[in-house]
């Protein structure tokens, strides 16, 4: 989740969800040579357990990556291979790579040899036109000779070219018995199913099939689905009151712009929406106006917002 998935995203979902594994947006490798690598890389220790996502296709350069992922304490190193973007593939990775398995097992045998953090591989059912089982099957079998046990699988194909990026998460038909069937075919590897799953009701049908699910944008517009239960919405709101007014050097909306989605389908959820998206009220950066907020979607039969300052 590019531009989602910051470290401020994922405090905010550890508040609701204390097990729950969390992922950085995808990093390339270019951005970690070239750009910034503290404001890529550095996040809070509640973050944990904590996978570092990293996009690129130079097993040298995913090397360098992960070495960074290891001394800043991440859990994790995921390959994604499917980001379909055409942005990603002129860098030559993402989801072009499912038809390189060779190349793609090569990547994670580089970093498995370097790092001692489990390295993952997240992908598509298949690209473009290919329909068949045997693809994916095979992706899977090549990789795993260089040592990968946990394939997260977006159970759509990607289409590498005529589809935007949302248009591929929603045009190609989402194929579970694909990935139910990767399970079958290697009980001994984790597989995490991923793709069009937006209720606890079809995550507890999934985990019948598969040893796991990841949920993307789903999670970002309904964090509130992946509760643990006996949590409340003002625990959460509180913490991350504390949380920014621990953030000095950090404007209030790049905090609160992940909140948004906390009182989906709540009775208050707009009110609560319309004052965290005011811009008269954020540039003050009060992390108070969180309390606002909250009296607002707490008070019973509120229909109003009050007068900015």
């Amino acid at each position: 989740m590019m531009d989602w998935s910051d470290r401020h995203y994922r405090y905010f979902m550890r508040q609701i969800a204390a097990r729950a594994r969390v992922y950085t947006e995808m990093i390339t490798t270019g951005a970690l040579i070239h750009g910034d690598v503290e404001r890529h890389l550095a996040f809070s220790p509640e973050e944990h357990p904590l996978a570092l996502q990293l996009g690129g296709s130079e097993a040298e350069d995913l090397v360098r990556g992960a070495r960074l992922g290891e001394r800043y304490g991440y859990d994790e190193i995921n390959l994604n291979i499917g980001c379909p973007s055409e942005r990603v593939q002129r860098g030559a990775f993402g989801a072009c790579l499912m038809a390189e398995p060779e190349l793609v097992a090569r990547c994670v045998r580089a970093i498995r040899e370097a790092v001692p953090m489990p390295v993952t591989v997240k992908h598509r059912v298949g690209i473009d036109q290919v329909e068949d089982y045997g693809f994916v099957r095979d992706f899977v079998g090549t990789v795993s000779q260089a040592g990968c046990r946990t394939y997260i699988v977006h159970a759509r194909n990607a289409v590498l070219k005529g589809l935007s990026p949302k248009e591929n998460r929603e045009i190609p038909p989402l194929k579970y018995h694909y990935v139910y069937q990767l399970k079958r075919d290697f009980p001994e590897f984790e597989i995490v199913i991923n793709g069009g799953i937006t209720t606890r009701a079809q995550i507890a049908q999934h985990l019948q099939h598969v040893d796991g699910v990841m949920l993307g944008r789903a999670a970002y517009h309904d964090p509130w689905l992946l509760a643990d239960p006996g949590r409340t919405r003002a625990e959460v709101v509180h913490r991350m009151l504390e949380y920014a007014r621990r953030q000095r050097d950090v404007p209030l909306r790049a905090i609160v712009r992940h909140m948004l989605g906390l009182y989906h389908g709540a009775p208050h959820a707009r009110l609560w929406r319309r004052l965290l998206s005011d811009a008269d009220r954020l540039k003050h950066n009060r992390p108070e106006l969180l309390l606002e907020a909250l009296a607002l979607a707490e008070t019973p039969g509120y229909v109003g917002l009050p007068v900015s300052a």
